[in-house]
C-alpha cells in the first residue's frame, strides 16, 4: 500500500530528477582538471556512529541541519572469462563466459521533526543483470544484486522508517542518573549530522534491511564503495530475511554506550525461501536477530579499541528439510526440497564480527567474520553457506599521498553441511546454487580492489576476485571475475 501510494506521488519523477542533476554534475565535472581537486581538501576526522561507520562530525558553530538530501549512482561492469567445466545445472554459473553490467540509482531523504526523533525515505531504482542470473555461487561476486538475477526497470521505496534515540543513564558509571553526554554524529545516508546522546536507546520501525543494523563492519559492508563479494560484505551463514531486493519490514530496538550495545530486531519473512512477497505472523513467518557489540583493548593506551560483535538468529517460515527431501524422493528423479516445505520451520544460527583500527585515523584497518547456520533447513533468503570464515583488510592511500584512496584485500572460506551436500550431488536445486551433481568441496574466494577517488564525489574502483569449488563443486572453476566500477554521490 505505502509503496503503491509512494508511485502515485510521482516516484519517478523525483528519481529521474535526480538523475538528470547527476548526470549534469558528471558532465561538469568531466570537463574540469577533476584529478587535480582530488586530494586538495582535507577531512575532518572521522567519529564513530551508531553503526559503526566513520563520518565527519558536524560542526558545532553552526546549527543542526532539519532536513538532509543526498544521492548516489553506481555502475558495476563485471567480466566472468570462461572456465573448466565439464558439466552444469539448473542453476551453474555460465562457464561460456559472461560480461554484464548493473547500475543503481538511490536517493536519501531525511527529516528531523523533534530532537532526537527522524524519518527517512531511500527511492531507488535499478538496472541491468549479474552474471549468472545471480546464481551458481554463495560467494556472489556483486553483491549489489544479491537475490536477483534481472533488476526489474521500475523505481521503487527501498527504505522508509522512522528513528527514535532516548537518552539513557550511563549504566557503568551513574546508575541512577539521566546521561548528560552527547557526541557528534556526521552526515551519512539515512543519518542527519547534529548532536546526539551518547548513552541512548534507539528505536527504528518501518522497511529497511536487517543488514543495516545488524553485522556491520566498517571496512566490508558496502558493495557500492566497498568489497564487491558479498562474502565479505556480509556473513554468508546470517540468513536473515529480506524480499528480492534485499529489504524488510521489521523493528529494532538498539541499546548504544560508548563501550558496547546491544541490538535486537523482528522482521518479516519472504512466504516462500527466496520470494519477493513478505509476511508477518507470529506462527508462521518472522525472523529475529539480537546483537551484542563488545569494544576490549588489544593495542596499547591511545590506540583504537577492537570492536567484536556477537550475532545469533532464528527464522520462522516455510522451509523444507535437505534430508526429508532425500527420503521423498521417487525413482529417476531428483530431489525436491519445495515438495517437503512446512509452514512454521525454524532456521537458526550464530555469528561474530570484529574490526581493528589501525592507522590514519581508523582508515586503515583489519576485519573479519566466523558464521554458523542450521545446515539441516535449506537456506531461506541470503546466500547458501552454512558456515563461512573470511578476513581482510582495508589500506589507506595515505600512505602514497592520495589520502582518499583505497586498497582493500580479503579471503573467505565457504561450506555447506554433509545433508546439504548429499541433496546437491542428487541433483537437488538449491537457493542459489545446483550443477545437477556434485564432488564437494569448500568455496574459496579472494578478492583484491583499488578505489580511487577521481574528484571530491566520484570514485572508479578496479577489482579483481578468483573463486575457487564454485557451488561447492571441485569438478568446476576455477572462476575468475574482473570488475570495474564507477561511483557518484552527493
Amino acid at each position: 500500500m505505502v509503496e503503491s501510494f509512494f508511485r502515485e506521488w510521482r516516484a519517478c519523477t523525483v528519481i529521474w530528477g535526480a538523475l538528470q542533476r547527476l548526470a549534469l554534475s558528471l558532465a561538469l565535472t568531466a570537463a574540469a582538471p577533476a584529478v587535480a581537486r582530488a586530494q586538495d581538501a582535507e577531512k575532518p576526522k572521522p567519529v564513530q556512529t551508531q553503526s559503526g561507520s566513520q563520518n565527519p562530525p558536524a560542526s558545532a558553530a553552526e546549527p543542526e541541519p532539519r532536513f538532509d538530501v543526498g544521492g548516489e549512482a553506481t555502475a558495476i561492469l563485471q567480466t566472468v572469462p570462461a572456465f573448466h567445466s565439464p558439466y552444469a545445472g539448473q542453476k551453474s554459473l555460465p562457464a561460456r563466459g559472461e560480461t554484464e553490467i548493473t547500475q543503481t540509482y538511490s536517493l536519501y531523504l531525511g527529516a528531523r521533526l523533534a530532537k532526537n526523533l527522524e524519518i527517512y525515505a531511500d527511492p531507488e531504482l535499478a538496472l541491468g543483470r549479474g552474471v549468472g542470473n545471480g546464481s551458481g555461487l554463495a560467494a556472489y561476486p556483486n553483491g549489489d544484486v544479491i537475490g536477483q538475477g534481472a533488476l526489474r526497470p521500475e523505481p521503487y521505496l527501498a527504505r522508509y522508517f522512522v528513528r527514535w534515540r532516548v537518552p539513557m543513564p550511563h549504566l557503568l558509571h551513574h546508575p541512577g542518573g539521566e546521561s548528560t553526554a552527547a557526541e557528534q554524529t556526521g552526515r551519512a545516508p539515512n543519518i542527519i549530522a547534529g548532536t546526539i546522546p551518547a548513552h541512548r536507546l534507539v528505536v527504528q520501525a518501518g522497511k529497511l534491511a536487517a543488514s543495516d543494523v545488524f553485522d556491520v563492519n566498517s571496512y566490508a559492508n558496502n558493495p557500492r564503495s566497498q568489497f564487491l563479494n558479498n562474502a565479505f560484505g556480509n556473513n554468508l551463514a546470517f540468513d536473515y530475511p529480506q524480499e528480492t531486493r534485499g529489504y524488510d519490514l521489521g523493528a529494532t530496538v538498539a541499546w548504544i554506550d560508548p563501550g558496547f550495545a546491544l541490538r535486537i530486531g523482528t522482521f518479516a519473512a519472504p512466504t516462500v525461501p527466496g520470494g519477493p512477497d513478505l509476511a508477518y505472523n507470529l506462527r508462521r513467518n518472522h525472523g529475529e536477530q539480537v546483537e551484542v557489540e563488545l569494544h576490549p583493548r588489544l593495542l596499547r593506551a591511545g590506540k583504537p579499541p577492537l570492536i567484536v560483535r556477537l550475532l545469533g538468529f532464528r527464522d520462522t517460515g516455510s522451509m523444507g528439510a535437505y534430508r526429508s527431501a532425500l527420503a521423498a524422493q521417487m525413482p529417476a528423479a531428483v530431489p525436491n526440497i519445495a515438495a517437503v516445505r512446512r509452514q512454521g520451520a525454524i532456521k537458526y544460527g550464530f555469528g561474530l564480527n570484529f574490526e581493528q583500527a589501525l592507522a590514519d585515523g581508523g582508515d586503515t584497518g583489519v576485519f573479519g567474520r566466523v558464521g554458523w547456520s542450521d545446515g539441516a533447513t535449506e537456506t531461506f533468503a541470503f546466500a547458501e553457506a552454512d558456515t563461512t570464515l573470511s578476513v581482510g583488510l582495508q589500506l589507506s592511500g595515505a600512505h602514497w599521498k592520495r589520502k582518499s584512496d583505497r586498497v582493500g584485500f580479503a579471503i573467505a572460506q565457504n561450506e555447506i553441511s554433509a545433508a546439504h551436500a548429499d541433496y546437491l550431488a542428487a541433483g537437488g536445486i538449491g537457493f542459489a546454487v545446483g550443477d545437477g551433481a556434485l564432488r564437494r568441496g569448500a568455496e574459496r574466494a579472494a578478492e583484491v580492489y583499488y578505489s580511487c577517488q577521481v574528484a571530491r564525489h566520484y570514485t572508479v574502483s578496479v577489482n579483481l576476485q578468483e573463486i575457487g569449488n564454485p557451488g561447492y563443486n571441485r569438478d568446476r572453476g576455477p572462476v575468475s571475475v574482473f570488475s570495474l566500477r564507477a561511483r557518484a554521490s552527493f
